[in-house]
């Protein structure tokens, strides 16, 4: 599976999501596109966008894009943080279909 890192999102984070090709908004050159952009190029390259913008579906029409999104729920994005997510998101990617939207706290 493709996996798209938002850009504020610790790049460190791919060692957890090793068994998938991920690359970060910023090594694929989208550093700072606003958010309906960055979601219409990643569906065309990506499956899976993962992201801690919890307000994304509320400011996005994530009903019309061909990707799924992953929204990280935590308290900040530090890599000790996130790391105690990356069980349930290695979950989630097994069953995960496009076009779904899966919170993980």
């Amino acid at each position: 599976m493709k996996l798209l890192l938002d850009e504020c999102l610790p790049k460190r984070l791919k060692r957890e999501l090793v068994e998938h090709t991920v690359i970060t908004v910023p090594e694929q050159g989208w550093a700072s596109k606003k958010n309906g952009e960055l979601l219409l190029l990643a569906e065309n390259e990506f499956d899976v966008l993962i992201t801690v913008d919890n307000n994304l579906p509320y400011q996005q029409n994530l009903n019309d894009i061909n990707l799924a999104v992953v929204i990280l729920i935590a308290p900040n994005n530090s890599l000790e943080t996130l790391n105690l997510l990356m069980p349930q998101v290695q979950a989630v990617l097994e069953t995960i279909q496009l076009g779904q939207v899966v919170r993980i706290e």
